[in-house]
């Protein structure tokens, strides 16, 4: 998955992940052809993972749907019950930003056996909540980094390279009313050397493209699918079309 990841950015690509919410899945028949027009026009991956409320079952009954297309299922997990053989990969996320260390460590240590034992492939991720933050934010108990502070979000991102975090996910967190600003991503990329997602609030192609060309590697969307699947192909469509060379 790593090499899966390493070898689209490598060509220049700016990748687009779909974000799956299973507490939000109420008619798999839908989600199937959703999922189906997401991967036709080029989304690079599916995320599956919510704050609240995803049971074991339903992850793995959308991991299940979801295997009739050859791009990876990585899980977005909120905590260790969001964990199955099912996926290929697990973005192994620490929230860096948060003032409970179950949410920097502890629950990385609780699922670390689990993980090792299914032979999950595991993403180093730091993940970030920027601005608004929403449920994301108040769940994991974090300290939010201010749209504006470009300083923090640096000193972070560095923070996760140097303990060798592969990804750093900007989070402005699901429905945010203003997204990651792409100054913050562009300086966040100049001062280190990490592969930067960015997600939260993402609704337009024209915001998608101005994050891409400031320097994110992944976009994710996810509120966007499920309340216009439409506009979320043509964010993927849009970012199919950037090329970006570092």
């Amino acid at each position: 998955m790593r090499n899966y990841i390493k070898s689209l950015i490598d060509e220049g690509r700016v990748l687009h992940f779909s974000l799956i919410d299973p507490d939000k899945v109420d008619d798999l028949s839908s989600l199937y052809d959703v999922s189906k027009e997401l991967y036709e026009h080029g989304t690079s991956a599916f995320l599956v993972g919510g704050t609240l409320g995803v049971s074991s079952s339903k992850l793995d009954a959308i991991l299940d749907l979801l295997d009739d297309f050859p791009i990876p299922k990585i899980i977005f997990p909120s905590n260790i019950n969001l964990i199955s053989q099912k996926a290929d990969a697990i973005f192994f996320m620490s929230l860096l930003n948060s003032d409970d260390l179950y949410y920097v460590v502890g629950a990385q240590v609780a699922a670390a056996p689990l993980i090792k034992k299914l032979e999950l492939e595991t993403l180093p991720t730091a993940y970030l909540i920027v601005g608004h933050g929403g449920t994301a934010a108040h769940v994991g108990r974090a300290r939010v980094i201010p749209y504006d502070n470009v300083d923090l979000a640096v000193a972070y991102s560095l923070a996760a390279q140097y303990m060798g975090m592969e990804f750093v996910y900007l989070e402005a967190g699901s429905g945010a009313p203003e997204t990651v600003r792409p100054e913050m991503v562009q300086i966040v990329k100049r001062f280190s050397s990490v592969n930067v997602i960015v997600g939260g609030g993402i609704r337009s192609p024209e915001r998608a493209l101005e994050l891409a060309r400031a320097g994110a590697n992944i976009i994710v969307t996810g509120n966007v699918i499920e309340r216009d699947p439409h506009r979320a192909i043509s964010i993927i469509e849009s970012l199919g079309k950037v090329k970006v060379r570092e």
